[in-house]
């Protein structure tokens, strides 16, 4: 039978255990299969090739586990070796724990198909737990940061010294070499060249020794082309040479939309004073009535003794001595993002922030986002403060040369491309108070122009130094408790604040295609200039009249569309008059019904460049949920204002959203200094098509408008948070996949225990939890499976998992460099009863198998009852004519039935 087929070279190396080695095409023939069966099994010189090509991970196929027994024996703990399956009375557990096994090793494990495919239920998921350390340069006495755990721990392998291939073996066992290493396991394939410790010179002795290897001609731009060891691996697997690919690449124009296309809101995440971690636990604290505002923080270096004086004209002082502050401003986790402790001392720390938040937008929104690597992703980010670091009394030495980049206000946006390697625009955006707001209006406007498929948008302010307290305090424009009173009579100046808030945004056509959540639409927006006002710093009435009235023309709507306004509502008494007054020549007149005005900042005070952003998230969650929260300290609205001029509230009570025949809309306001004035129209997403009842975290219609479950401490989880059944999709419960597996990852031991510890407090559907988390989060290099039958097992294995253990059923471990290898058992892979029990079980099987027999029956010889031999071999149980070719029991690999072959 082997002479009449036609054999063709193995696109997967094999090793035969006939040689011991890599097997050529020329082995493949009848003469090589008739010798395989007859031949002794070099068993041990096959497991040592394949090392030596550099496999790490072996996979047996087959039962019983015989040649990851053997094979352990012959190489030692070096490797690892799965066996499939071992225990005959559970198979699917087996088998679940050889998958959990083999990802725990870093091989690739298509859990979405694994899981049962198609779309997975929404399930808000707890983002990612950054294990901080405290990098600040203004305090006496700094001392740089010991660095945390290794992002990969250096396992013990075996130097390796066989053949070598192109792109994943190839280029991190010459990067090695080049630098010196013993084993190009241990390079981080994501680092940078240049974080990886290489110059000019190596990169072009790499060029050279990669054009010894490929026989290919390189550019000696090579590893500037391809920044990291896995973009230069790629390059040089796809085979094409790269210029001519990257040509035709570049060639490629995005997919625009229409001028007008809404843009949609898909992911958010924030820091914000109080506390807040979350657009959540934002929510919660304005729907609490609850403000943000505190004391100055005491780790910043600030000379606190001294700062405060009631006199307003005092010199170098501030008559407020409150605010709202991020009191973990200076906790980074370097490590998670790749950035050495000398690096991270010298960032700034409104860099930080935007790099943790950006890496949360994508996970609130469900996207992986290390998916978005190489991919047209823009990042528009706002800021204002450039002070951290250029004011220190002393620099510390470990700080030197990354000053100018750890500073400058254009490498906020930059940055964040560059450590999630997102190659959409990056634009960096200073106008004062409305920068956030501007840089949303800018991210919408080059989606639409087909600039970038996503987008990142925000802002972000930290105070490095007092000097805005100092500085508003001669100019008599802070509130001396902090507050800011919005539209009251009683506002007495701003109170300033820090935050940093994104929004992951799409065009809406495509977030509809790709069935991403959609939190809210962008309608419209626009930007424009006071011109010459009443003083430099003064706002512009009609300039925000028109500000206003350009943004409903963008988005095609009449003022009584637009059913409330987040303002920008400093609490000032020029300030606030002003924009009261705009708001009521633009939205009051002609209305059935009031527009309902509100402002953030009496919660959280003016978070200045990333005040415009949390007002979005607020007004995001507020459309979502069909509640509008009440403004804080507002007595009596102010006099300043006639009131009756138009239909516009203040809210001082919270609101439910008026019953209306179309979509909620609100908008939001942001007026900077610089005299640059933006104005964005937010609307409710359409309802999903339902597809059954709502899942675990969507409450039915008319349910609560805040999650039931207790926000819990920061650091310990985000909020189990109940989404509102009109902008959710209605997903069914998936199917049941025992037991379900939980994947875990992280950078480190720790994180990996905190998040086990976030898990565990959504208390989930298994199923439907580890289908969330297959499909949306990223898989890091430590990690944890944790396999589980319901909700109670699950609780107590992440509860063990949470405190550092590795509980029953439960596979953990780390990602190690190397290549799969899959061992094939021969006829040692039988056992009595196999056959009839996978035709019982599995239809596919059993179909495959009827349409076998009608093709080959009429060769097989007839059994007594006249049916075919081969269907009776494999219907016979125990005791029965053929019932199996004999167990596999782990006797002597010399023999070909217990060994009959290694592969790769």
């Amino acid at each position: 039978m082997a002479a009449g087929l036609t054999f063709h070279e193995p696109r997967i190396p094999v090793v035969s255990d006939v040689t011991g080695g890599i097997a050529g095409a020329d082995r493949f023939t009848a003469d090589y299969w008739a010798e395989h069966v007859r031949a002794a099994v070099r068993f041990h010189d096959g497991v040592t090739a394949l090392r030596e090509a550099g496999a790490a991970t072996f996979l047996e196929l087959g039962p019983g586990g015989v040649l990851t027994a053997v094979a352990q024996e012959a190489d030692g703990d070096r490797a690892a070796f799965v066996p499939a399956l071992h225990r005959a009375e559970d198979e699917a557990l087996d088998l679940v724990t050889a998958l959990a096994r083999l990802h725990v090793r870093g091989v690739d494990v298509d859990w979405p198909a694994f899981l049962g495919g198609g779309p997975a239920p929404h399930v808000d998921l707890p983002t990612y737990a950054f294990q901080h350390r405290r990098y600040w340069i203004d305090l006496p006495g700094d001392v740089l940061p010991a660095r945390a755990e290794a992002v990969l721990p250096a396992p013990e392998t075996a130097k390796r010294t066989g053949p070598r291939r192109t792109g994943p073996e190839l280029v991190p066992a010459l990067v090695a070499e080049v630098l010196g290493h013993g084993d190009g396991r241990d390079i981080d394939l994501d680092r940078s060249f240049q974080d990886l410790g290489f110059d000019s010179l190596n990169a072009v002795r790499l060029r050279n020794r990669l054009q010894e290897e490929t026989g290919r001609s390189l550019p000696t731009t090579l590893a500037f082309d391809h920044a990291t060891p896995a973009a230069l691996a790629a390059f040089l697997a796809d085979g094409d040479g790269g210029s001519e690919r990257e040509g035709d690449a570049a060639a490629v124009p995005a997919p625009a939309g229409a001028a007008d296309e809404p843009v949609a809101v898909v992911g958010m995440a924030c820091r914000l004073p109080g506390g807040v971690e979350s657009p959540d636990q934002l929510w919660r604290l304005v729907l609490d009535g609850r403000d943000g505002i505190g004391d100055f923080p005491t780790d910043r270096g600030w000379d606190l003794e001294n700062l405060f004086h009631p006199d307003p004209d005092h010199p170098g002082t501030t008559y407020a001595r409150t605010g709202g502050f991020l009191h973990d401003a200076a906790g980074f986790d370097a490590d998670f993002f790749g950035i050495s402790p000398r690096e991270a001392l010298a960032m700034d720390p409104q860099q930080r922030l935007m790099l943790e938040i950006a890496w949360e937008a994508f996970e609130h929104a469900g996207v992986d986002p290390t998916s978005k690597r190489g991919s047209d992703v823009g990042v528009f980010a706002g800021v204002v403060n450039h002070e951290y670091g250029v004011r220190a009394g002393r620099v510390p030495a470990e700080a030197e040369g990354h000053l100018m980049t750890g500073g400058a206000g254009s490498v906020l946006s930059g940055r964040i491309s560059y450590v999630l390697g997102l190659e959409g625009p990056a634009v960096t955006v200073d106008t004062a108070c409305s920068s956030s707001l501007v840089a949303l209006h800018l991210a919408a406007q080059s989606l639409r122009a087909g600039e970038c498929s996503m987008a990142l948008a925000g802002g972000v302010t930290v105070m490095p130094s007092p000097d805005a307290f100092v500085e508003f305090s001669r100019q008599r424009g802070l509130s001396p408790d902090g507050r800011c009173k919005s539209f009251s009579s009683s506002a007495d100046g701003t109170g300033w604040s820090e935050g940093a808030g994104v929004l992951l945004v799409e065009r809406l056509s495509d977030a509809e295609r790709l069935g991403h959540r959609i939190l809210a639409v962008v309608r419209g927006s626009a930007v424009n200039q006071d011109g010459t006002s009443n003083g430099l710093t003064a706002p512009s009435g009609p300039a925000q009249q028109r500000v206003i009235r350009r943004a409903l023309a963008t988005a095609g709507l009449e003022p009584a569309d637009v059913d409330a306004v987040e303002a920008h509502g400093t609490g000032t008494a020029l300030g606030d008059p002003i924009e009261a007054r705009a708001l009521i020549a633009a939205y009051g007149r002609g209305r059935e019904r009031p527009l309902l005005l509100g402002s953030l900042k009496s919660n959280i005070g003016h978070a200045q460049a990333a005040a415009g952003v949390a007002g979005v998230i607020k007004t995001v969650q507020a459309l979502r949920y069909g509640v509008l929260p009440r403004t804080l300290h507002v007595g009596e609205p102010t006099a300043e204002v006639d009131w009756s001029a138009g239909s516009v509230e203040l809210l001082t009570e919270e609101r439910e959203w008026p019953e209306l025949d179309r979509p909620r809309r609100a908008a939001v306001s942001a007026f900077g200094v610089s005299g640059t004035n933006a104005h964005v129209i937010l609307e409710q997403a359409a309802p999903a098509p339902a597809a059954g009842g709502p899942t675990a975290t969507e409450p039915a219609a008319g349910g609560s408008a805040v999650p039931e479950q207790a926000v819990p401490e920061p650091v310990v989880a985000e909020p189990v948070a109940t989404e509102p059944a009109a902008t959710e999709p209605a997903v069914g419960e998936p199917a049941a996949t025992e037991p379900a597996m939980v994947v875990v990852s992280a950078k480190g031991a720790a994180a990996v225990a905190a998040q086990a510890q976030r898990l565990l407090a959504l208390d989930a559907d298994p199923a439907a939890l580890a289908r969330a988390l297959a499909a949306s989060r990223a898989t890091l290099p430590q990690r944890a499976v944790v396999l589980a039958g319901d909700r109670a097992e699950l609780r107590d294995r992440l509860a063990a998992l949470a405190r550092g253990e590795t509980p029953p059923d439960t596979v953990r471990g780390s990602v190690t460099r190397g290549s799969t290898a899959v061992l094939f058992t021969g006829q040692g892979s039988q056992r009595v009863g196999m056959g009839r029990a996978l035709y019982e079980r599995y239809p596919v099987f059993r179909a495959a198998f009827d349409d076998v027999c009608g093709l080959r029956g009429r060769a097989l010889p007839r059994g007594a009852d006249g049916g075919a031999r081969g269907r009776g071999v494999v219907a016979a149980g125990r005791g029965g004519a053929g019932g199996g070719a004999g167990p596999a029991d782990g006797r002597s690999a010399g023999r070909r039935g217990d060994g009959g072959g290694g592969g790769r």
